[in-house]
Parts: C-alpha cells; structure tokens; sequence
C-alpha cells in the first residue's frame, strides 16, 4: 500500500507552483510552471507532473492558494497566500519573523510570532508596481534579459534615481533617461533601488522583526535582495527555491487537515 501525499498549488499570475509532501512535511516532489491564460489547465498540469515525480497516483488532500485558488477545482479547501506562505517560510526557516514576498504581480511582508503564525501583514496587490511584472517591463524597455538585470546593476556605481514606480511612467522615465545618455547598467540600479524603497515601505506597515527572509520569484535578483538589504538595513534568508514557499505551505496545510 502505497503512502499517502498532500499536494499543494499556488496558482500566481505568471507561474504555477505545486508542491507534494510526504505526512512528516517532507518535500518529494515540486514544479513551477507558465500559468498563462488558462490557470485551471496549469494547475492540472502541475499536479499531474508532481504526482509523477513522486511516483504516486493522486494526492489524500489538496490545498490550493493564490489568486486563482477558486479555479482549482480539485482541490479539498482554499487557503489564502498569507497563511501558506507563512506556514512554508516557517517549515523551512524556522527563526524568521519577517518575511517579503515578491511574486509577480504583488508584494506581501508578514510578520510571524515564534510558532510561525501570522502576527500581522501587508500587501501591495492594487498596482504592479515592484513586482516581477514590472521587472519584466523594464527589461523589455532597456532590451536586457530579464536573468540579467540584477548582476548588472549591481556593477553601477552610479544609480540614476527613478522617481515613478507607476509601470507605464516608469517606463516612460527609463526611455528618457537612456536617451539622455545614461548608462544603462545605472538605470538598472535606480529600478532596483526604487523597488527596494517601495517595498521597504510595505514592511514598516507590520512592525517588522529581525531576522528576516525572502521568497516569491524576485528574490533569484540578486539586485533587488542587495537593494531590499539595504533599505531595511537586515541581511536577507532566502530558501534554496524561494519560488514555491506559497505551494509548500499549502501542502503542508494539506497534510495537517
């Protein structure tokens, strides 16, 4: 008889994460996958290749979460990404109290009590502002790879200050800025700088205890975890695959339901 596994998807809105876990919280399997226009089709899929991975043929429970949660239709409750991204940051870096999450179109901070509860949070998920989104626009804007972006401006030395972080002013500022002859390497610092600031200001709004971590996507630039560690003047614990911290908490709810 095989042994039973909770599965837990996070469905963002530029990628699918899902997660297997064994009933002692192990990780045996994860995927992070394009959601794209369908997000109930990616949810499936990304269930269907952890199943796969974990050489099992469905989960016991299922817990889905993020902002397409509802679409999950095979899933046995929803769970908002607060919690799951909590109880995952806490499964795997016990000792932070504080953690920013950057995904791809919002930005969450929460701060976390001793036994990893939600003690208190705040969320920018009304504009893209900061957000991998709007790295993604940058990028485009300034014709750099978007994998590239945070190890280049890390070699300025000389940012050139961003002052909009509206997507399509700011846009419009980098254009300008490239046309008046600055680097393009200090205008990626400015954005990062920028980002950095944005968010800093998010993780006031809860009274943010040492340590702190990082998760979502953005937290794989190392521009903007330098950028964030400066602003909040704390060094920043990043998991080895930040991006599915949501999904892992998920299933580890799963397992506990």
């Amino acid at each position: 008889m095989s042994k039973a596994v909770f599965l837990g998807v996070d469905i963002g809105s530029l990628s699918t994460d899902a997660v297997i876990v064994d009933r002692d919280g192990r990780i045996l399997a994860s995927a992070i996958l394009p959601t794209g226009a369908r997000a109930a089709r990616a949810a499936e899929r990304a269930r269907d290749q952890v199943l796969a991975q974990a050489g099992a043929e469905s989960a016991a429970r299922t817990v889905a979460t993020g902002y397409g949660r509802s679409l999950v239709h095979f899933s046995d409750k929803a769970v908002t990404e607060i919690s799951c991204h909590a109880r995952g940051i806490h499964q795997l870096l016990p000792a932070v109290r504080t953690l920013i999450d950057v995904g791809g179109q919002d930005s969450k901070a929460i701060r976390l009590g001793d036994n990893g509860r939600v003690m208190d949070f705040a969320m920018n998920d009304k504009c893209a502002a900061g957000t991998g989104r709007f790295l993604e626009v940058m990028a485009r804007a300034l014709e750099v790879p978007l994998e590239e972006m945070g190890a280049r401006a890390l070699r300025s030395a000389h940012a050139v200050e961003i002052s909009s972080m509206c997507t399509v002013f700011a846009e419009s500022e980098v254009v300008t800025r490239i046309a008046e002859g600055c680097e393009v390497d200090d205008v990626l610092a400015g954005i990062h700088r920028a980002i950095a600031s944005r968010t800093a200001s998010l993780v006031k709004r809860v009274r943010p205890k040492p340590p702190m971590g990082m998760s979502g996507g953005v937290a794989h630039n190392p521009g903007v975890v330098a950028a964030l560690e400066e602003a909040t003047g704390q060094t920043l614990a990043i998991p080895d695959e930040p991006q599915i911290v949501g999904a892992l908490g998920a299933a580890l709810l799963a397992s506990e339901l």
